[in-house]
């Protein structure tokens, strides 16, 4: 089985990283769903999602867990029965989750794509990055901005957030590995670690709350 990479954080939080290289039926063997999750993946289409979902599986076990430990709320937070906090990632050939004992966490993985460019003004200023010596590398921070963005928001769920207005990462530098971001919403403000790190044409990025 695939694990790609462990990283330890601190001492209470962990990153698991998975490459999906196996077929199904072996990503299959060993793992028992809960009857709702079963359901959930019979209702993919996509064998490629159904991978990453049990792939995810995998991880979970990595990190000492079952499905049966995993539950989602109403915003579609995934959260462990035992207090411990999760965040679950999939894009592709990879999967990816981070658990933590006490402190609020998420993780992105994103391939990085020139498609980036387009709906950059989306959730940045795309004129910040106009200093940037070539379009691969400003594909390269869009994508670690983009995937911090979507760390955060996982950590924060809540519905209205938006990523252009309310998500702010502070600026870096691509030879870097770590910045800072805030979130301001309905008058509250919060501070968050970002970490990041770039492999196969991937970018993975994660989040603590500080």
């Amino acid at each position: 089985m695939a694990l790609y990479k462990t990283i330890t954080v601190t001492p209470s939080i962990t990153v698991y990283i998975w490459k999906v290289s196996e077929t199904e039926e072996e990503l299959a063997e060993g793992i028992i769903l809960t009857p709702a999750c079963q359901q959930r993946m019979l209702d993919m289409k996509s064998e490629q999602h159904r991978k990453g979902f049990l792939s995810i599986r995998h991880l979970m076990a990595e990190a000492g867990y079952v499905d049966h430990d995993l539950y989602y709320d109403a915003n579609g937070k995934p959260h462990l029965k035992d207090g411990n906090h999760i965040s679950i990632t999939h894009s592709h050939d990879f999967t990816g989750i981070i658990v933590a004992h006490t402190d609020e966490v998420g993780i992105d993985i994103e391939m990085q794509r020139e498609k980036i460019l387009k709906i950059a003004h989306k959730f940045t200023q795309p004129e910040e990055y106009r200093t940037l010596a070539n379009a691969d590398a400003i594909i390269r921070k869009l994508t670690i901005v983009w995937g911090a963005k979507e760390a955060l928001y996982k950590i924060y769920s809540e519905k209205g957030l938006s990523f252009l207005q309310h998500i702010d990462v502070k600026e870096f530098a691509l030879d870097e590995t770590e910045s800072i971001a805030e979130i301001t919403y309905q008058g509250k403000n919060s501070s968050y670690s970002v970490d990041f790190l770039e492999f196969e044409g991937y970018t993975c990025v994660y989040s603590v709350k500080l």
